[in-house]
């Protein structure tokens, strides 16, 4: 037999003994999480997706190749260093039997294995485990069969001489209980309600522990912990994202092919897409009239986190021509001729635009169009779409980062933890800023999403605004994704605070913010 057939054989039978010890899927997961290590870690490691390692865990399916001898080696190897916790032995248990001469197997023997990923050879002998002669060797140059995960060897055939030996009589066996009826398996939504559950659980603890980490590197120098935070958001928040979607149902294109439209034509040229970004003033109000209206800059918390529950286009963007491309379970971006904005009091949902004519903009300024051109509102007339590049969305895609990244900042803002609470927010900001055509951030390429997400914040302004007005309360200003300002009790429409879902007042070095004084205009 040649060597490179002896290694083939060796490679089944290691994967035999690997999958013969399989841990359950329990102990897989206690493994992972003593040893510190993501799911995506894992999966990158093995060569598989952070599901297929949620599914091992959760016992959903066992590990299949090709990733399932990679998998089991690393099994073996934390099981090595993370052994599993053993209750101590009752204190009326009997004395264990003295040793026999023989020596027994030694499981704390190691495979050695060459750089080339091979397992060492050397003289045959028995292996140190289970006794089958191999040539592989161990660390310290015993016989071992690789991956150390033998099966014991089969108890020899008795002898005539036993067979012609009389053996004491045997007590009767016990009578055997009957197997209890078991526990029925838990539904595929109580399974993922648990892993959703168990998965916000870890991510959290994932940014409460990297603000330790800092701390305890600039030992307690508050400012050059939050500086190294703010330098590893990047890649934190990506993890954290990769983490989040270990048990969603959709798998995404972190790099696909994209239309001209979203592309940029230089490093300082924008692509074409309209975000429909406001800078809304109230034509009948100004500084610099006469008079004393009380005005309140109001400021929209979190305004990006808020605007990640939107409708996100997960596949490969196609193109169709008229509205064939606009569908409820669609999103991506559209050409579209807008009609006229008949209301100055209010702001223009399509942003400070002066340009006439055709436009690309995003499926969240759609949405928003059309819903105005609808009989709730009745404020414009629908835009007419000329084509559109789309394709399957869910508005849930983000969400579980969302509600992971929402509950840190709640819970940082309870605790008064200002570190942790500008940790949380340049995550979320750099995680929207760079899904697009950055250097800063090469795991994704999404500006489609990086667009929609931007125009969802702003429509969501948008519908503050509106509410504000329906209240009885003057927009004044409209600007970016979170400065509203009106006059009249602003606190009767809105709860005042800084959850997501609260406003609070905005003080800047501005003249127009906080509470100020304006006068009418006029004409």
């Amino acid at each position: 037999m040649s060597d490179e057939q002896m290694d083939s054989v060796e490679a089944l039978l290691e994967e035999a003994r690997l999958t013969a010890r399989m841990s359950d899927p329990a102990e897989r997961l206690r493994l992972r999480q003593a040893a510190d290590l993501s799911r995506a870690q894992v999966a990158k490691a093995v060569g598989v997706g952070r599901q297929t390692i949620a599914n091992w865990e959760e016992g959903t399916t066992d590990p299949q190749p090709p990733g399932r001898i990679r998998y089991l080696r690393l099994l073996e190897g934390l099981a090595q260093i993370h052994p599993a916790p053993t209750g101590p032995a009752p204190e009326d248990a009997a004395p264990a039997p003295a040793a026999s001469a023989a020596p027994g197997p030694d499981f704390s023997a190691q495979t050695a294995w060459r750089p080339d990923g091979l397992a060492v050879q050397g003289e045959p002998g028995p292996c140190v485990r289970c006794g089958v002669v191999t040539p592989y060797q161990a660390t310290d140059g015993r016989p071992l069969h690789p991956g150390a995960m033998c099966q014991p060897p089969a108890p020899a055939a008795p002898t005539a001489e036993a067979h012609t030996t009389s053996a004491p009589a045997q007590p009767p066996a016990p009578a055997v209980a009957p197997s209890p009826v078991p526990a029925p398996l838990p539904t595929r939504p109580q399974r993922r309600a648990k892993s959703a559950a168990r998965a916000q659980a870890e991510t959290t603890g994932l940014v409460a522990r990297a603000v330790h980490e800092e701390l305890e590197r600039a030992e307690g120098d508050a400012d050059a912990a939050l500086k190294a935070l703010i330098k590893r958001a990047i890649p934190d928040v990506m993890r954290l994202f990769e983490e989040t979607r270990a048990t969603a149902r959709y798998q995404y294109t972190a790099y696909p092919s994209l239309p001209d439209i979203l592309h940029k034509p230089s490093k300082r040229e924008s692509d074409q897409i309209w975000e429909a970004r406001p800078n809304f003033h109230h034509p009948d109000y100004s500084l610099k009239a006469p008079g004393a209206i009380a005005v309140t800059a109001l400021d929209a918390n979190a305004a990006y986190l808020t605007a990640l529950k939107c409708w996100l286009p997960i596949g490969k963007l196609e193109h169709h021509v008229g509205d064939d491309g606009v569908d409820p379970k669609r999103s991506g971006v559209h050409l579209i001729t807008p009609t006229e904005w008949r209301h100055p009091h209010l702001p223009d949902p399509l942003g400070d635009r002066e340009e006439p004519g055709p436009l690309w903009v995003t499926n969240a300024t759609l949405r928003l169009l059309m819903r105005l051109s609808g009989p709730k509102y009745g404020l414009l007339d629908a835009p007419v779409i000329h084509e559109s590049w789309t394709s399957g969305a869910t508005e849930n895609f983000l969400d579980a980062l969302r509600k992971t990244l929402t509950a840190a900042r709640e819970k940082a803002i309870a605790e008064d933890d200002t570190i942790t609470l500008e940790y949380i927010k340049s995550m979320y900001s750099k995680f929207v800023s760079t899904m697009g055509e950055s250097i800063h951030n090469r795991e994704i390429q999404r500006p489609d999403w990086m667009h929609i997400i931007h125009s969802q914040a702003y429509a969501n302004l948008w519908g503050k605004a509106y509410k504000a007005h329906q209240a009885g309360l003057d927009v004044v200003a409209m600007m970016g994704t979170d400065e509203l300002h009106v006059t009249g009790d602003w606190r009767q429409v809105f709860p005042e605070g800084r959850g997501v879902a609260q406003m609070k007042i905005k003080y800047s070095d501005a003249k127009a913010s906080g509470e100020y004084t304006v006068g009418k205009v006029t004409r």
